[in-house]
């Protein structure tokens, strides 16, 4: 399919993608007062604990971040429908950009602002999770692993079942990504021990990578489907 031919949905930007939101969750999680960035699962199950037990100030601080993951899908969208038209530069150039940009600033927080931002880093995986949402035309994450790990086990399965060498790939593919998630955390996590709260700018340089491989790639600016 044409799709699968896009720099966006390549193999390279894909693996970058997912060790960059494996970062901003260990980045959050360690470095800003134990919210998850990503795993907005976990956010909305600690929210509902603290609303349990009467704890207002840290029910909020679970919550924000949530709605800053669906306000960060909602701007993706709106970036996709304004500048989905132009044939110089790629809609998804411009979401990555400006996701690079929000997580620059998330730097300048000092600890007594970590609502903020862990909101602003919720609001950049929301625009991940939304403007890159295939890797060679399988739908996958790159900021979150219940759904590959789903999608991995029952490629697998099929596999099992028919023989069939595609869906081995397939599986092998959405294994390939919860790895490379994985290894992000770690990264992120070793960067936020040396270098605390200013370690969400290696991540920032990271995503600098599938940025450049995009803009590199003509064919990038040419309108496609998700």
């Amino acid at each position: 399919m044409k799709q699968n031919r896009q720099m966006s949905s390549s193999l390279s930007v894909g693996f970058l993608l997912a060790l960059a939101g494996g970062f901003m969750d260990a980045y959050s999680y360690m470095a800003r007062g134990k919210v998850f960035a990503n795993a907005q699962t976990g956010n909305i199950l600690l929210f509902a604990v603290a609303v349990s037990e009467g704890r207002p100030t840290d029910s909020l601080r679970y919550l924000l971040p949530v709605v800053s993951f669906a306000i960060g899908i909602a701007l993706a969208a709106a970036v996709r429908t304004r500048f989905g038209h132009l044939s110089r530069l790629h809609w998804r150039q411009l979401a990555l950009a400006v996701e690079i940009l929000i997580l620059f600033s998330v730097s300048f927080f000092p600890p007594e602002h970590h609502l903020a931002a862990n909101s602003l880093t919720s609001l950049a995986c929301g625009i991940q999770v939304q403007a890159f949402r295939k890797i060679e035309g399988n739908g996958i994450a790159t900021t979150m692993c219940i759904g590959n790990l789903r999608a991995g086990v029952q490629a697998l399965h099929e596999y099992h079942i028919a023989h069939d060498r595609e869906e081995l790939r397939r599986g092998a593919l959405y294994f390939a990504v919860i790895i490379f998630f994985a290894l992000g955390a770690v990264a992120g996590n070793l960067l936020v021990f040396r270098y605390g709260l200013l370690a969400i700018r290696w991540d920032c340089l990271l995503l600098l990578l599938p940025l450049l491989l995009m803009l590199q790639k003509p064919d990038e600016a040419k309108k496609e489907t998700l």
